[in-house]
C-alpha cells in the first residue's frame, strides 16, 4: 500500500518517521492543489484531518460531505487520495472557467454597499456576486431596472497553501489563468431600456448607492418622454411595435384602416414636432400629408404630442375604447398572415377599389418571378396581384 501510495502521489510525502503527517500536492488533471494530511498515532483515517489550498477548499465546497464520508470509511490513506481525485475531477468538470474567490474584504465592502442602498432595491443577484439588478422608480410610479456586472479581470496565479489563520506560504509554481473581481477599483458594465445612452460615472470610491442615484436623475430626465409616449399608448391603438419597450422611440398609430403614421419623438425635447412619415395608399395618405404640412406652425409645445397630431391632421385617432384592433389588422392578400416576423404589411394598392395591403417581402418575391415586372434602381414595378393595377415596391435587401 505504501508503494502505490507513492507511485500515485509522488509530490505528497511524509514529514515524518511514524508517517502521520504528509504534505504536497494533489495531482489532478495537470494541476497541483497543496494538501496536508494529519494522521492519529494509530494511522486509522477515522480521526485524521485533511487541510487543502483555498483552490481546492472552494473547488470541494458542495462535496465536503461526501470527502468527510470517504475519509471515515477508507481503509488505506492511498484509497482515500484516490477517491478524492476522483471527486476532484467531476468538481473541475462541472466547474469550467474558474472565478477566484475574492478576498473576504470584497465581500464584506459590497454587502456594505447593498446594506447602505437597500436590500429592497435589489431583484437579482448571481452565486459569484458579480452581477446585480437594481430595480428603480421613476416619478411616475414606472418600473425600471439597472442591470450591472462589476468588473474582473484575468491574471496569472499560482497555487499556495493557505493555513488556517490564510497566511500565504509555500511554492509559487503551477501558474494559471483565471477571473479576479476589480470592483471597486474599474467602472461596472451597467445598462437599462432606455431610450438614451447610459453614461454614469464611476471613481474608485464609488459605490452601488451612487450608481443608483444617478440612474434615478437620468430616469426623471426621461420622465416626459415616456409620459408622451404613454398617452399615445394609451389612447391610440398601436401597430408597431406590438410590445414597445423603454427605449422604443418610434410608434406606428393607426388613423384608419390602411392608414397609418410613423412617429418618431425625441427623448431630449419629447414635446417638439416629432419626424412623421405617413403610411398607406396615396389617394389617402396625400390630404394628410397636406394638412400636416399647411399646420405645422399651429404646433403647441405646451400641449401634448397627441393633442398636436390630431389638431394638425384635423382627425381624431381611433382609440381602443371606441375601436376594435382587428379593423385595423388587415391580413396580407399574399400569405394571408398579418405578421411576418416582426413585419406588418404596410405595402397598398393605391387604386381606391381595391386598397388591399402588402407585406414588403411578400409583394416584393410576388412581382419578382413575373415576366411583366420590371427593376429600377431599389424599386419593383409591376401589377397588383388582385385588380391588376400598377403597384411598386422597394427592393428587399438580402441579408449578407
Amino acid at each position: 500500500m505504501e508503494d502505490l501510495l507513492v507511485t500515485e502521489n509522488p509530490l505528497l510525502l511524509p514529514l515524518n518517521k511514524e508517517k502521520t503527517a504528509y504534505d504536497g500536492f494533489l495531482c489532478v488533471q495537470d494541476r497541483d492543489f497543496r494538501i496536508r494530511v494529519l494522521l492519529p498515532s494509530d494511522l486509522q483515517l477515522k480521526r485524521a484531518r485533511l487541510h487543502c489550498c483555498w483552490q481546492l477548499r472552494h473547488l470541494l465546497r458542495e462535496y465536503e460531505l461526501i470527502v468527510r464520508q470517504r475519509l471515515q470509511q477508507s481503509a488505506q490513506l492511498s484509497t482515500f487520495l484516490l477517491e478524492l481525485k476522483t471527486i476532484v475531477e467531476v468538481c473541475m468538470k462541472s466547474r469550467a472557467g474558474s472565478f477566484a474567490i475574492p478576498p473576504p474584504q470584497y465581500y464584506s465592502q459590497l454587502i456594505s454597499e447593498m446594506e447602505t442602498l437597500g436590500w429592497d432595491k435589489i431583484i437579482f443577484l448571481d452565486t459569484n456576486i458579480q452581477t446585480l439588478k437594481l430595480k428603480a422608480e421613476d416619478s411616475s410610479g414606472r418600473q425600471h431596472t439597472l442591470s450591472i456586472k462589476l468588473k474582473s479581470k484575468q491574471i496569472k496565479y499560482s497555487q499556495y497553501w493557505l493555513t488556517e489563520e490564510d497566511h500565504v506560504t509555500g511554492s509559487t509554481q503551477n501558474q494559471e489563468n483565471i477571473r479576479v473581481s476589480q470592483h471597486p477599483a474599474e467602472a461596472p458594465e451597467c445598462s437599462a431600456d432606455l431610450p438614451v445612452p447610459l453614461n454614469l460615472t464611476w471613481t474608485p470610491q464609488s459605490s452601488l448607492e451612487l450608481l443608483h442615484s444617478q440612474f434615478l436623475l437620468l430616469l426623471e430626465s426621461l420622465a416626459e418622454f415616456w409620459d408622451v409616449l404613454d398617452e399615445i399608448d394609451q389612447k391610440t391603438w398601436i401597430l408597431e411595435p406590438e410590445k414597445p419597450s423603454r427605449s422604443d422611440t418610434v410608434r406606428r398609430v393607426a388613423i384608419g384602416s390602411n392608414v397609418s403614421i410613423r412617429v418618431e419623438v425625441d427623448p431630449r425635447h419629447p414635446k417638439m414636432l416629432p419626424e412623421c412619415c405617413l403610411l398607406g395608399a396615396e389617394h389617402v395618405v396625400a390630404p394628410l400629408r397636406n394638412k400636416l404640412n399647411a399646420n405645422m406652425h399651429m404646433w403647441n409645445p405646451d400641449s401634448s404630442v397627441f393633442t398636436n397630431l390630431q389638431d394638425v391632421l384635423e382627425i381624431e385617432f381611433p382609440s381602443p375604447t371606441s375601436h376594435e384592433k382587428s379593423s385595423f389588422s388587415i391580413e396580407c392578400g399574399i400569405c394571408y398572415s398579418y405578421r411576418l416576423g416582426t413585419a406588418i404589411p404596410d405595402q397598398v394598392c393605391n387604386d381606391p377599389r381595391c386598397g388591399q395591403p402588402f407585406h414588403q417581402a411578400c409583394l416584393y418575391e410576388w412581382l419578382r418571378v413575373l415576366p411583366s415586372s420590371r427593376k429600377s434602381f431599389s424599386l419593383m414595378f409591376g401589377e397588383c396581384p388582385y385588380c391588376s393595377k400598377p403597384i411598386t415596391v422597394k427592393m428587399v435587401t438580402q441579408a449578407v
